[in-house]
């Protein structure tokens, strides 16, 4: 694939995961009143509180969040995002204006609501999924998160639960218990759907990443801290100067490739990686490695049965 076909998947990505997130946000989620967390929960509960637009809710609220990041992270960040941001609202602002904001289903049954929280669940998590696969995101309270991992403890996956619960809490305060437990179901099946989009969209479930960079401890620590990742550092020495280059290897799912480029180059805008496929991971973090050695078990087990019924 040519470096202008691979840039025109990433946008088609973009394109169309924006537009089913956007799909499951205004025409099930937001009928329904089921604040599932980020950004887009918020404007639901401004739309339902205060009757703003969804669609513009999502932008107003996204843009700051967006600059604060290019300010913290800088110039460069995440303008992949700013445009998966940008499409997301339109995308909700104009299914809106095309299907108005009471949605397809009837919700006087209360079997509405609940397939409104599975149905939005697996068209935000197929949206998501292939944004993600793009190394974009959009934006909101993933960027919130990423900011509150570099100056507390927390990793970037534990501030973003914990923004998201705060969101769901409040749901149940406006809306009502029921409502934020069919919030809390539909943040979990987009997770799952999100996993089975980026991780299982193909053969391959990760990648293996080498870096070679003058700024290596502050890359290290920023890897530890922002993904959560652990690595190894390899012993290399330098073809033309002879001295001495250590190597980060470390080996992140899909989804996180992004984000690890964007540590990368906010580090060190000089630094080498190169990123190769990973078709099978086994250990902490993965497949464990048991489990992948009892199915092997139970592999030849059943060939050498299929050897003594022949």
């Amino acid at each position: 694939m040519t470096k202008r076909n691979y840039h025109l998947l990433e946008l088609f990505y973009i394109i169309v995961g924006s537009f089913l997130t956007a799909a499951g946000v205004a025409l099930f989620s937001s009928p329904a009143r089921i604040a599932s967390g980020g950004v887009s929960g918020i404007a639901i509960i401004i739309y339902h509180t205060l009757q703003f637009d969804t669609g513009l809710s999502i932008l107003l609220l996204s843009i700051p969040l967006f600059l604060l990041g290019v300010a913290i992270f800088g110039r460069q960040y995440g303008m992949k995002s700013l445009l998966g941001t940008i499409l997301l609202s339109l995308f909700t602002s104009l299914i809106n204006a095309w299907v108005g904001y009471d949605g397809l289903l009837d919700y006087s049954k209360d079997l509405s609501v609940l397939l409104s929280a599975i149905s939005a669940g697996v068209l935000m998590g197929l949206g998501v999924g292939l944004v993600l696969r793009s190394g974009a995101n959009t934006g909101g309270t993933d960027i919130l998160a990423q900011i509150v991992a570099r100056f507390t403890p927390l990793s970037t996956g534990t501030a973003l639960f914990l923004v998201d619960a705060v969101i769901i809490a409040s749901s149940a305060f406006i809306f009502s218990l029921e409502m934020a437990l069919y919030a809390t179901m539909t943040v979990y099946i987009v997770g799952v759907t999100v996993d089975k989009v980026v991780l299982s969209f193909g053969t391959r479930s990760a990648k293996t990443v080498f870096i070679i960079s003058e700024k290596r401890q502050i890359i290290q620590e920023q890897i530890l801290k922002e993904l959560g990742h652990g690595g190894t550092i390899l012993n290399g020495q330098g073809m033309f100067t002879g001295l001495d280059r250590p190597v980060i290897m470390t080996v992140v799912a899909n989804n996180k490739v992004g984000e690890l480029t964007n540590i990368v180059h906010r580090s060190d805008k000089q630094a080498f990686m190169v990123v190769q496929e990973a078709y099978k991971v086994l250990g902490e973090g993965f497949t464990p490695i048991e489990e992948a050695a009892w199915a092997g078990l139970s592999d030849v087990t059943q060939k050498r049965s299929r050897v003594k019924r022949s």
